[in-house]
């Protein structure tokens, strides 16, 4: 008969038993574990791609004096070393999101059992996973919930922790987090709220953007500020702690009043200054392409002035609401101003108002007739050319064959005529017969060949009527011809960038140092700017005076469509148009609204610039007693006249003017064909000298002839 087995055999049996059954539950386990993990391993990403991962970065438009004007992005994000986060916004994301972020291996599974405690409790928790995981899952995953998804995410942000230092992994963290309105990172966010870099956040403020992370949609300050402050409280009872900050520092940092940067529109409408940024983001966008713009992360270092800016767009909206008041009709101007011996734009205003309505910039994007303004091309290119200021010309009817076999009458806008005038003053009063005249007698392909040289980059099309303005050309082409002149005949191409940085720092534009490309000489551009100083004082832009050296040209069309004024101090040059963009003006001259918007502009621009006048070249230039006694003349060394004055050969009319030399045009091997001569342009009889009206025999008595000019040779290229 069998023994029955004592309590303690049965006992031993039993444990036994279980042990095995345990052991075989846990290899159970661990086989479906490591069968689980293998199966999803083998479709794991490749996590050696995050190492070459590049997030979209914005792009930052910075002004001439750091202000930021505007960020262009498809993610709005600075990316931030390490090093330059401080150690306070590290510890308030930490703290908040992964207390044990510096001691787990990826996955924290005592976080995951204290964050299930503390949600049984209702207790100050944390999120289950650790910062390494919500990385692999903003890397490679997506935000759906499954198991499959958490199982994945786990085992991604094991590997990554191989691979990848702490600091690594936090640093990419910081910087691909999306912490609401629109910010990427804690560098977007800390100047989406509070309008500073994250190197100078409080706590308090640190706290705040750490406690946006759960929910961007809801927690964001600008949504709600009660969750926002709630959120930060929590975040920072979870610093204290931590141990990071002491409870003192965190009901101070709770206590101190939230100061917000204020949410700026997205888009066109949060732009700074936004027809000069928008002007800027197109030039990045030509030289760089789109992609590099909106993702590349560029740091861009512009020359605008911000108090320029404001100053033009207070006298474009003067000029325009002044405009509408005197019942003149002209609904927009635009204006650009740029310093001429570096070709720094300094301010451009497209419009009346920026908006989204009114977007369109006129001061680039708008081609409009210039009228007369565009005579200063063609007097530069006949002073340059052997003409003298003091050349006669006949200010009398004229009419020209046309292709179609009708001719044309080019007309003055008074429909009168003044006879003989020299140059100085045709320009000056804004003789329109003289102009073509002048066109003509060197030739219209000259005369482009001269604009184009002096920035005009506009199409001009080659026909007489061209020296009235009649070929469309915009405002920034318009400042930047007129800035050769006051840069003593150097052009320099307008320029919106200083420097521009690429995402490491590295300067992949610099303009700080512009080509400087003597386009006419000194001296003909200071006699082109004395002519225009006279227009100023005396002629069609006296309403464009500042109480202070400067030069400038009036422009009207003939239907009122378009009114001009670009003039220059040797400081700044600033070109302004008034108009419609469709339709015509009231009767509206050159002379009135923009000169007057011009005047205002530059009063406020330069009123801190001592006043000083424009250098005359004195290797270059002969000055002269004007035979009337009411001044100097100019002339350059080359054509100085050494005849004298008219009077002084006993005729009975007053002569005003040295008799200039008579004129021949070099030859220029792109001209049109010979135009057909023109008697206007005076010229002595043969055997004979004058004063352009009158002559007398060369065998008559005459005093003694001026002084011979000293020999002279063009100076060599001046740099600044």
């Amino acid at each position: 008969m069998r023994r029955k087995p004592s309590p303690k055999t049965r006992r031993r049996r039993f444990w036994r038993t279980a042990g095995i059954a345990v052991f075989l539950l846990a290899l159970f386990v661990a086989g479906t574990i490591a069968g689980i993990v293998m199966a999803y391993s083998r479709n794991l990403p490749d996590i050696s791609r995050m190492a070459d991962y590049q997030p979209a970065r914005s792009t930052r438009i910075y002004a001439r004096d750091g202000s930021l004007l505007g960020s262009v992005y498809k993610e709005n994000r600075v990316w931030v070393p390490i090093a330059q986060i401080p150690p306070i916004v590290r510890e308030a994301f930490i703290a908040s999101e992964d207390k044990n972020f510096y001691h787990h291996h990826g996955v924290d599974f005592f976080g995951i059992a204290r964050a299930a405690i503390a949600d049984l409790t209702h207790q100050r928790q944390q999120g289950a996973s650790t910062i390494t995981q919500q990385l692999a899952r903003k890397l490679f995953l997506n935000d759906s919930y499954s198991v499959s998804r958490k199982i994945q995410e786990a085992l991604l942000a094991m590997e990554i922790e191989r691979y990848y230092t702490k600091d690594e992994i936090l640093e990419r963290y910081l910087n691909l987090v999306y912490l609401g309105s629109g910010a990427y990172g804690v560098d977007a966010a800390a100047h989406t709220y509070f309008g500073r870099g994250v190197g100078t956040l409080t706590a308090g403020q640190a706290a705040m953007i750490a406690g946006v992370v759960a929910a961007p949609s809801d927690y964001s300050p600008y949504v709600s500020m009660a969750k926002a402050k709630s959120r930060q409280t929590r975040a920072l009872g979870l610093m204290a702690d931590s141990h990071f900050i002491t409870q003192a520092q965190a009901d101070a940092a709770i206590a101190a009043p939230i100061v917000l940067a204020g949410e700026r529109p997205a888009g066109l409408q949060g732009y700074s200054s936004p027809y000069f940024t928008t002007y800027v983001i197109s030039q990045l966008e030509k030289l760089f392409g789109t992609q590099a713009v909106q993702e590349g992360g560029l740091q861009v270092y512009t020359t605008v002035d911000p108090k320029l800016e404001a100053s033009a767009q207070e006298a474009v909206d003067w000029g325009v609401n002044a405009a509408l008041a005197e019942g003149i009709g002209a609904h927009e101007a635009a204006l650009v101003s740029i310093r001429p011996s570096t070709g720094e734009i300094v301010a451009m205003i497209g419009g009346a108002k920026f908006s989204l309505a009114n977007q369109f910039n006129r001061a680039w994007q708008a081609r409009r007739q210039p009228g007369s303004s565009f005579k200063t091309y063609v007097y530069t290119a006949a002073i340059d050319n052997g003409m003298a200021a003091s050349t006669i010309v006949d200010d009398s009817p004229v009419s020209y064959p046309m292709g179609d076999g009708t001719q044309w009458a080019p007309q003055n806008d008074d429909f009168r005529y003044m006879g003989p005038v020299t140059l100085r003053q045709a320009l000056a009063l804004s003789r329109n017969v003289v102009a073509v005249k002048v066109a003509q007698e060197i030739g219209i392909d000259r005369v482009i060949d001269y604009a184009r040289r002096m920035g005009v980059t506009s199409p001009l099309e080659a026909n007489l009527s061209l020296a009235l303005g009649t070929s469309d050309v915009t405002v920034l082409d318009q400042a930047s011809g007129y800035a050769t002149l006051a840069d003593q005949g150097i052009h320099v191409e307008p320029s919106a960038f200083r420097v521009v940085k690429d995402a490491l720092g590295n300067i992949v534009l610099d303009d700080r140092f512009p080509q400087q490309n003597e386009v006419i000489s000194a001296g003909t551009a200071f006699i082109l700017t004395t002519m225009l100083k006279d227009v100023i004082a005396y002629g069609t832009g006296t309403n464009a005076n500042i109480g202070r050296p400067a030069a400038g040209k009036t422009g009207t069309t003939s239907d009122f469509k378009d009114a001009w004024f670009v003039g220059f101090t040797p400081d700044l040059v600033t070109a302004v148009w008034a108009g419609n963009d469709e339709g015509r003006m009231s009767e509206s001259y050159g002379g009135n609204i923009p000169a007057r918007i011009w005047a205002r502009y530059m009063r406020a621009a330069l009123a801190k610039v001592p006043k000083h006048d424009f250098v005359m070249p004195a290797d270059e230039v002969r000055k002269l007693p004007s035979c009337s006694g009411r001044g100097m003349e100019y002339y350059l060394i080359a054509g100085a006249p050494t005849s004298p004055c008219g009077s002084a050969f006993g005729t009975t009319a007053p002569a005003s003017y040295y008799v200039a030399p008579v004129y021949s045009a070099p030859p220029l091997p792109t001209l049109a064909p010979t135009p057909t001569p023109l008697p206007a342009i005076a010229t002595p009889p043969p055997d004979s000298v004058g004063d352009g009206t009158h002559y007398v025999p060369l065998d008559s008595p005459a005093p003694t002839a001026a002084p011979p000019a000293p020999a002279s040779t063009k100076p060599p290229h001046r740099r600044r």
